[in-house]
């Protein structure tokens, strides 16, 4: 019966409305995907700690689009978290600690729950953070210099966010690749990877010079392929 069901990650290298509170190109987007006429969009701000500012922010940007925004936390969470996760119709993660985050929904079973939400043909996004725990590994800061971190593995590869965000970002991305991290997919800030089905369909950006690319090891060379991406107006 969920054959045809449409399976979809927008993972976001950085923007949205917490990084680009004027430039709202990627959160329509991301809105736009759901076939519900004024879909239900969580915010889970669990990598920042539920910082109340974050809630705040998303909150503002979302009270006047096409939706009925709400948020998750798992400091206060609701009655019954199963219920809740099964009302919504679009979840998007925020950025913080990703370690941090896996091992709180881990324990709480979230982790299960999005999955289960995913396979139900509900929308998965996220920046930075919320980016990378989609895929199967990836590079974090959050403990220490950026190194591998184990992950959800929603998509399969690994995944570097902020790639143009942060200057020791993309030479940690090649030098792990090279050093046994699995291929994957890197995006800069303002540019989106949506995947569907587990398969990349489309690179959108909010910015004109924002990309995604490809990375991988040949054995000799850590190759980067620019993505095809394209500029939402």
């Amino acid at each position: 019966m969920k054959q045809n069901i449409r399976k979809q990650i927008i993972a976001m290298g950085g923007g949205g409305f917490s990084m680009e509170p004027e430039n709202k190109r990627l959160d329509r987007y991301i809105l736009k995907q759901s076939k519900a006429d004024r879909p239900r969009i969580c915010f889970i701000p669990t990598a920042s700690g539920d910082s109340d500012g974050y809630i705040e922010r998303f909150y503002t940007a979302f009270q006047s689009e096409e939706c009925e925004p709400t948020h998750l936390s798992l400091f206060s969470p609701p009655k019954d978290l199963e219920i809740f996760v099964e009302q919504q119709d679009v979840f998007y993660v925020g950025g913080g600690n990703t370690k941090n985050l896996l091992a709180l929904w881990k324990e709480w079973g979230l982790d299960v729950l999005l999955k289960k939400a995913y396979e139900d043909g509900k929308i998965l996004a996220g920046l930075s953070a919320g980016s990378l725990c989609w895929f199967e590994e990836g590079v974090t800061d959050s403990f220490g210099p950026l190194a591998k971190l184990e992950c959800l593995g929603f998509i399969s590869g690994s995944h570097c966010p902020h790639y143009d965000g942060e200057k020791e970002r993309r030479p940690a991305y090649h030098k792990l690749i090279e050093n046994g991290l699995k291929p994957g997919y890197a995006a800069d800030d303002g540019a989106g990877l949506h995947f569907v089905n587990g398969e990349l369909y489309k690179v959108v950006s909010s910015r004109d010079h924002a990309k995604g690319y490809f990375v991988e090891y040949d054995g000799e060379n850590v190759n980067e392929v620019e993505l095809e991406t394209l500029f939402l107006k």
